[in-house]
């Protein structure tokens, strides 16, 4: 296994972690919740940004020029919303031009 392989299983596995502490059965409305910052530390550690538009392509694990929250398979709410929830940071909204490095194509 690679560092990188090890790295990101460390980082999902702490996001797994903290969806154990959710409670089951509240479903909070995307407007309850808070906002992400830049500089929370999951998003610091996933490399989260508010602006897709700054991330260097080659930078990414899975390179491609366009990449971002909302066409990403982790985004969850309402289409068009400038705010929505993420399987990655539960518990708050990402800004749906935002991009982090557990970006993943909608399928």
């Amino acid at each position: 296994m690679s560092k990188i392989a090890r790295r990101k299983f460390i980082q999902l596995s702490a996001v797994a972690a903290a969806g154990c502490f959710v409670r089951p059965g509240t479903e909070a409305q995307a407007q309850d919740l808070p906002q992400l910052t830049e500089d929370d530390p999951m998003a610091m550690a996933l490399k989260y940004t508010h602006d897709a538009s700054g991330v260097d392509p080659a930078s990414r694990v899975q390179p491609a020029a366009d990449q971002s929250c909302e066409n990403c398979a982790q985004l969850v709410g309402n289409e068009g919303d400038e705010w929505r929830p993420c399987n990655i940071f539960v518990g708050k909204v990402v800004k749906s031009g935002g991009w982090c490095s557990v970006w993943v194509p909608k399928g």
